[in-house]
């Protein structure tokens, strides 16, 4: 089959397309003809880890080390990228019964990766589904990353219906997944992120969008329930003032600063909470039920055939993107 390899560390040129063995499903597992992928910030960052300081982790410092063994010290250990697909499966291991040939589904593989290839397998527990029958592939594909973390920061914080929410870096997988699920949940919902993507988070359903690099939103005098910081973009001490009497500052990107700040503030109100996804195959199901009934949906920007996934990490390191950018099996691309 062919697959999007990458040997070594680097910039996008290190990415090639190869022949490599086509993998065969165990008993438990199954085995997916890939149509499309997508190029997400795990992928920029996996593909140039050794490139990333323990300052420029998204993470706390400690937790920094173990990524860079689990991704390879020198070189990279797993040599093809892509997290999150959409595809049919092609192959079905002997104790599979819960899938069949032909069944159009969609997945997130997670740091496990993979999905730059034309077949991938991986476990019929794992995190796959049945495709959203309102979506085609290249939809499919860009929901489960972004939309599985935004679920899963947005329970810990038991969102309610009526309360007042603000996305910050709103244009983002995470943000813009965030954006759709708290009106889904009944909340208002405000959206920030830069000029360039301002209709982009409109067309996501967001009440009110602010443009960050016109207004600050922590001096607008507006109180939310929820400020969700999808990339660390503001500080506790910033948006407290912004926040209501019982208030949450969530943040999916943290470091140790904002662990101690959680620390802090764990009996009282304001309060941070810093959490981590934690995402099940019920979820994916979750989503998947979400998107048919029209309360979740992909903007795609642009699409790449697989032979140009460079191009395709080239083009979201511009920042210019306003939606996905997809990986296709196709020959063609409608750049």
């Amino acid at each position: 089959m062919k697959a999007v390899v990458y040997n070594e560390y680097g910039a996008p040129d290190v990415l090639h397309l190869q022949d490599v063995e086509t993998p065969a499903p165990k008993d438990n597992e199954i085995r997916v003809k890939i149509r499309s992928t997508t190029v997400n910030v795990g992928d920029l960052w996996a593909r140039n880890f050794k490139a990333i300081s323990p300052r420029e982790f998204s993470m706390p410092m400690p937790l920094w080390l173990p990524a860079r063994i689990s991704f390879g010290i020198t070189k990279p250990r797993i040599k093809i990228l892509g997290s999150e697909f959409a595809g049919e499966i092609e192959a079905v291991g002997e104790n599979v019964k819960s899938f069949q040939r032909g069944d159009p589904v969609f997945g997130y593989r997670g740091p496990s990766m993979g999905a730059y290839a034309e077949y991938l397998c991986m476990p019929a527990d794992g995190l796959i589904s049945q495709k959203p029958a309102n979506m085609d592939y290249a939809q499919a594909a860009a929901i489960p990353y972004g939309a599985l973390t935004a679920m899963t920061l947005l329970r810990r914080v038991n969102i309610q219906p009526g309360q007042n929410v603000l996305i910050n870096s709103a244009s983002g997988s995470i943000g813009a997944a965030a954006v759709q699920l708290a009106k889904a949940y009944g909340a208002t919902v405000t959206g920030v992120c830069g000029t360039p993507r301002v209709e982009y988070v409109k067309a996501l359903g967001a009440d009110q969008v602010i443009d960050s690099t016109k207004t600050d939103f922590t001096k607008n005098g507006a109180r939310y329930d929820l400020i969700f910081d999808i990339l660390r973009k503001s500080s506790f001490a910033r948006v407290q003032n912004s926040l209501t009497p019982k208030g949450i500052y969530l943040l999916a990107s943290f470091k140790t600063k904002q662990l101690l700040q959680m620390l802090q503030t764990r009996n009282k109100f304001p309060k941070v909470i810093c959490a981590l996804s934690n995402e099940t195959p019920q979820d994916l199901r979750v989503l998947r039920e979400l998107a048919e009934a029209g309360k979740l949906r992909a903007i795609i920007d642009r699409s790449f055939p697989l032979a140009q996934a460079a191009d395709a990490h080239r083009y979201v390191e511009t920042g210019e993107k306003r939606g996905s950018v997809i990986i296709t099996m196709n020959a063609t691309s409608n750049v």
